[in-house]
C-alpha cells in the first residue's frame, strides 16, 4: 500500500512498521458491543456473513477459512473474508491542540503514525476506520474509510493534520459519541494534559459499548525535565506565561504531579476494563503498538 502522495506512506508507515502491523492486526480483537443486542461484535468475519473478497493466505492464518476451490482452480491459497451484518468501525481520536507540538520531535509526529497503524490494522482487515481530530472540541470529522484502497485518503488526513489552539478533549469524545450510531472501537491519541472532565466522557463511550483505548504521547523532557534556573514558561495553548524558578523542589512537584497524571489514565484504564499506553518520543513505536494490541495497561 503506498500513497499517491509522495513522502506520506514512508513517514507514517515504512516498510519495516508494515511488516510488522501485518503480525499484529490478526491478533486485534475489538470488544464493541451492538447498540441494539449488547452483544460482542467480532474482528474475524464468517458465518452466515455476505462474502466481500479474497486475500492471500499468510502463515499464521486460520486453515479453515482458506477457500479450497479457489486453490484448486489458481494454485494459490487464498482466505475468504465475509462482511458481517454488523461491522466494525475504529473511530480514531487525535488531539491536535497546540501541546502537541512540542519536543523534538514533536509530539504530533508520533501521535500521527499511532493513527496510522490503527488505522492500517483497522483498513487491512478490511474494517472501517475514521480519523476525528479534537481541539477546543471536535473540530475536524474525516469521512469513513473501508478495506486497503482508504488508506491513501486516511494517510492524507493524518499528513494535514498540524496542532494549533486549545484543547477540550471531554467535549470532543462527548461529540463523537452523539455522531456514532453504533458503538466500535474508540482510540484516543493524545497528551491528555486536558483539566477537564475527562473520566466522564470516557465513561460515557464505554457505557455506550465502545471498546476504549488510551494513548498517551509524550516528549522525554516532559518525563524527566532538565531545566533549572529562573524561566518564563509560555502555555502553548493559550500564549499564557508563567515566571518559575526550577529549583530541586520546583522539579521533584512537577514530576510528582505528571506521575499523578498518568496514574489517574492507568486508573480510569483499569476502571472502565479500557487500554492505557504510554508512547515517548524518543523510542521506537512497535513496542507501543504491540502493547495496545496486547491490551496493556503502562
Amino acid at each position: 500500500m503506498q500513497s499517491s502522495r509522495p513522502g506520506i506512506a514512508s513517514r507514517l508507515l515504512d516498510p519495516a512498521f508494515v511488516r510488522e502491523l501485518e503480525v499484529l492486526r490478526r491478533r486485534l480483537e475489538i470488544r464493541a458491543r451492538s447498540g441494539a443486542s449488547g452483544e460482542h461484535v467480532a474482528r474475524r468475519r464468517g458465518g452466515s456473513a455476505e462474502f466481500q473478497e479474497h486475500r492471500p493466505y499468510s502463515p499464521g492464518d486460520d486453515l479453515r477459512r482458506i477457500d479450497w476451490a479457489a486453490y484448486a482452480r489458481t494454485g494459490e491459497p487464498v482466505l475468504k473474508l465475509f462482511r458481517a451484518e454488523e461491522d466494525v468501525i475504529v473511530r480514531i481520536v487525535l488531539d491536535a491542540s497546540a501541546s502537541l507540538d512540542f519536543g523534538e520531535p514533536p509530539k504530533i509526529e508520533a501521535a500521527r503514525r499511532v493513527a496510522a497503524a490503527f488505522g492500517y490494522m483497522a483498513l487491512a482487515a478490511s474494517e472501517r476506520a475514521q480519523i476525528l481530530v479534537a481541539g477546543e472540541g471536535l473540530t475536524r470529522e474525516e469521512n469513513p474509510a473501508r478495506g486497503r484502497s482508504g488508506l491513501h485518503a486516511l494517510l492524507r488526513a493524518l499528513d494535514a493534520i498540524e496542532p494549533r489552539g486549545g484543547t477540550d478533549l471531554p467535549r470532543a469524545i462527548d461529540t463523537v459519541l452523539r455522531k456514532s450510531k453504533r458503538a466500535g472501537m474508540l482510540v484516543v491519541v493524545s497528551d491528555f494534559m486536558d483539566g477537564g472532565p475527562l473520566a466522564t466522557a470516557l465513561g460515557r463511550a464505554v457505557a455506550a459499548g465502545h471498546d476504549l483505548a488510551l494513548v498517551q504521547v509524550v516528549a522525554p523532557e516532559e518525563i524527566e525535565p532538565a531545566y533549572e534556573g529562573d524561566w518564563a514558561l509560555e502555555d502553548a495553548e493559550t500564549g499564557a506565561t508563567l515566571e518559575v524558578t526550577m529549583d530541586a523542589a520546583a522539579i521533584e512537584a512537577y514530576v510528582l504531579r505528571f506521575a499523578g497524571l498518568c496514574e489517574e489514565l492507568r486508573q480510569i484504564a483499569r476502571r472502565l476494563n479500557a487500554t492505557y499506553v504510554r508512547v515517548r518520543t524518543d523510542e521506537p513505536l512497535e513496542s507501543a503498538i504491540r502493547r495496545l494490541v496486547s491490551r496493556s495497561i503502562d
